[in-house]
C-alpha cells in the first residue's frame, strides 16, 4: 500500500499576530500576506477557516456542535490546524495546516 501524503512532523501551534496599521488593508491583501507568510513556514500550507472579523463572514459557514468556540475554529482545530495568522487582533484570522 502507498503512501499519499507525508506525515507533518510539526505538531506544535503557532501564531502570528500581525499589526498593518493602514484603514484601506482589506481582506484580500490579508489573505495573500498570510499565504506568503505561511510558505515562508512550509512548502505546502492550506488555509482550513477563515474570518473575516471587519464583516463578520467566516469559512466554513456552518453552526453546528457545541457553542463553547465558533465552528470555523473547531473545523480548523479538527484538521490540525498548527498555524494562526492573526491580523489586527481578529480582524482577519486565518487557520492554516503546515503540510
Amino acid at each position: 500500500m502507498a503512501q499519499i501524503f507525508k506525515t507533518n512532523q510539526d505538531k506544535a501551534k503557532e501564531v502570528l499576530n500581525i499589526d498593518i496599521d493602514d484603514p484601506a488593508f482589506d481582506f484580500s491583501q490579508a489573505k495573500q500576506m498570510a499565504k506568503a507568510k505561511a510558505f515562508e513556514k512550509c512548502d505546502h500550507p492550506m488555509i482550513l477557516s477563515w474570518k473575516n472579523g471587519r464583516t463578520g463572514e467566516f469559512y466554513p459557514n456552518y453552526e453546528c456542535g457545541a457553542a463553547d468556540r465558533p465552528f470555523w475554529i473547531r473545523y480548523a482545530e479538527g484538521r490540525g490546524a498548527n498555524l494562526t495568522i492573526d491580523f489586527n487582533a481578529g480582524e482577519y484570522v486565518f487557520m492554516i495546516l503546515k503540510v
